[in-house]
């Protein structure tokens, strides 16, 4: 049997106040061909379907079609579990009745040992679900003693294994931060200082476990034991991934092959760094100049409206950065090499910017009287 491994969608994101609806649209188009280039048996999404758990409505109304489209027009079950930025019970809403056209909604950890089956040519395959949860919502549950978030994945991950069918190949499916994964920016913490990590040995007796959570496409302790990563790069910390999901491949012996398929985004997240006028002089030959970007100019003289001027070339500049400016502890912008540079250089620099020439030697005479008097005025005060 085939399956393609995914997750955190974040549907309905905002970035840098953009919505990413369109870009998100976009590559779960090229989900679906995948689906249907594949013959897969099953989609798997392990969490943070949503990017909040009130979603707008236009974001629901995407996940619907989306849906509607996998399980009518392919006729693929999909398998999907609630992560950190969902809310369980609204996620999980009719999730018993939706079974019966094969969308599989696990949002409730009362409900970890009972599995999906997914009847194939090889034989079924058991995909257990493990939504995000925390210590306190396993302890009410259960009424067992765990105190960390790896004493509540071990417990739950244990009852599990418990109900395991030896002879059948079982797939768990985890929203969790694995101890030693690589982070990014755009992940919201589960807790504060490194408590919300758990660990990978309790799951190296599945067949697969797909992970949700972290961004980077990546695996831990084991490679069977992987994050698909997100659909997206939601963080300019992410500029250099490769984002896609997994092609998985398992027989009634377990696990085959798992296979990174690439996701090409509508407009990609880059980092580009320079001097303005090279940067300027480089948007006229690229392709991908819509792109979201964010500018490091390493100019050393003073520039009038650098967003601007990059504006007029690369419409998505999200964030500027000057490599000249520090942040002080007043949280103020400092300009080191303003503070080195004379009000001559730095008039001197506007005036070219604006003027398009060179200030003319009496020019720079009639600057640096009107100079000297400012600065005399200001000593009599």
């Amino acid at each position: 049997m085939k399956f393609i491994h995914t997750s955190d969608w974040h549907i309905g994101r905002l970035f840098q106040n953009i919505s990413l609806l369109e870009d998100q649209l976009f590559v779960l188009q090229q989900l679906k061909h995948y689906l249907s280039e594949h013959k897969v048996d099953a989609l798997v999404v392990a969490g943070d379907i949503y990017d909040r758990s009130v979603p707008p409505a236009d974001a629901v109304a995407a996940l619907n079609l989306f849906l509607d489209e996998v399980l009518t027009e392919l006729n693929i079950p999909v398998i999907m579990i609630s992560g950190n930025h969902d809310s369980a019970k609204r996620l999980g809403f009719a999730a018993k009745h939706m079974q019966q056209s094969g969308l599989h909604i696990l949002s409730d950890i009362a409900d970890v040992i009972q599995p999906v089956i997914i009847d194939t040519k090889s034989g079924p395959v058991h995909f257990y679900g493990i939504p995000y949860h925390d210590p306190v919502t396993v302890r009410e549950c259960f009424e067992c003693e765990a105190k960390t978030y790896d004493d509540a994945h071990t417990y739950l991950v244990n009852l599990i294994k418990a109900e395991q069918q030896a002879d059948i190949p079982a797939v768990l499916i985890s929203h969790c931060f694995i101890d030693g994964a690589s982070e990014s920016e755009s992940e919201r913490p589960l807790s504060i200082g490194g408590a919300d990590r758990v660990s990978f040995q309790p799951l190296t007796s599945f067949d697969y476990v797909a992970l949700g959570h972290l961004h980077a496409p990546q695996y831990k302790g084991e490679e069977h034991i992987r994050y698909s990563g997100s659909l997206l790069k939601y963080s300019f910390s992410e500029y250099k991934q490769k984002k896609g999901v997994t092609l998985v491949e398992m027989n009634e012996s377990g696990l085959v092959l798992q296979q990174h398929l690439p996701l090409q985004a509508k407009h990609d997240l880059r980092i580009l760094e320079g001097e303005l006028e090279a940067l300027l002089q480089q948007a006229e030959t690229d392709q991908n100049s819509d792109d979201y970007l964010l500018v490091r100019l390493t100019d050393t003289h003073d520039i009038l409206d650098p967003m601007g001027q990059l504006r007029a070339v690369y419409p998505n500049v999200l964030q500027l950065e000057r490599s000249q400016f520090n942040i002080d502890v007043d949280n103020r912008l400092i300009s080191d090499v303003s503070l080195k540079r004379s009000e001559q250089q730095v008039f001197s620099d506007f005036f070219q910017q604006v003027a398009g020439q060179e200030l003319s030697e009496q020019q720079h005479e009639l600057l640096l009287a009107a100079i000297n008097e400012a600065k005399q005025a200001l000593a009599g005060q």
